[in-house]
């Protein structure tokens, strides 16, 4: 017989495995074996039965699937923790009647609830008796360009964004410069156009990165343009008429 016919006569551990893998009934005939298989303890020099070892494995397994159960619990606790305070501060925003003060509610709410250090906003467009409120101040066009650029909320470190400027004049604001910046665009209308800015910030530069999600700021976003356009003009018409 030739090396070549020798090596295609080779059993590897492979053709084991599939062989007891494809032949359950296999250990079932020799049961005897079942018992002079020694294994190695995986914490340990000794050696051990099969069956001991398929027990520690199985040990092993469950103590994994506890880990994740408890993960998933403490993720569902989370979850129903953030549901409850957005729908407080929602809540708060619907409960406001005087439309001028819709502005200080929601920041003060979004801070309070979700323990954010800084947050401040702008509205454009403004019905003319809110003209002369703080939320209501001059804003650069690269500001209103920014906004109607975004198609989700912008999260990363702050590199002198103009909206950073807005965190000072607001409660909350004493808390140090802000390091990272969450800009949350506000939308009315169909097609949806930019009327204003919420800008949410913080002196740790990781509580707002490139890499996190944004789905939750973006219904916070949604929340406060629902909100929030009552300030703007043409909507006190809109308003009477309902």
């Amino acid at each position: 017989m030739s090396n070549q016919e020798e090596s295609r006569q080779v059993i590897t551990e492979q053709d084991i495995a599939d062989f007891l893998a494809k032949t359950p009934g296999f250990f079932e005939r020799h049961a005897e074996l079942l018992a002079t298989v020694q294994l190695s303890h995986p914490h340990g020099a000794r050696a051990v039965s099969l069956q001991e070892r398929q027990a520690e494995m199985l040990r092993d397994k469950i103590k994994g699937l506890e880990s994740k159960i408890i993960e998933m619990i403490r993720n569902g606790q989370e979850n129903v923790g953030i549901a409850d305070r957005l729908h407080r501060w929602t809540k708060s925003l619907m409960l406001t009647s005087d439309a001028a003060q819709l502005p200080t509610v929601l920041l003060h709410e979004l801070r309070h609830q979700f323990m954010i250090p800084q947050a401040g906003l702008r509205i454009w467009n403004v019905a003319p008796e809110h003209a002369q409120a703080d939320f209501a101040q001059a804003v650069s066009p690269d500001v209103k360009s920014f906004a109607a650029s975004l198609s989700q909320p912008y999260c990363g470190i702050n590199s002198g964004f103009e909206a950073a400027q807005w965190l000072g004049s607001q409660e909350g604001g004493s808390h140090g410069a802000a390091t990272s910046l969450a800009l949350i665009p506000l939308t009315h209308g169909k097609p949806s156009q930019s009327f204003g800015l919420l800008v949410l910030g913080s002196p740790d530069p990781t509580r707002y990165t490139a890499e996190m999600g944004t789905e939750f700021l973006a219904r916070v976003g949604d929340i406060a343009s629902a909100a929030l356009a009552r300030l703007l003009a043409g909507s006190g018409e809109a308003n009477a008429a309902v």
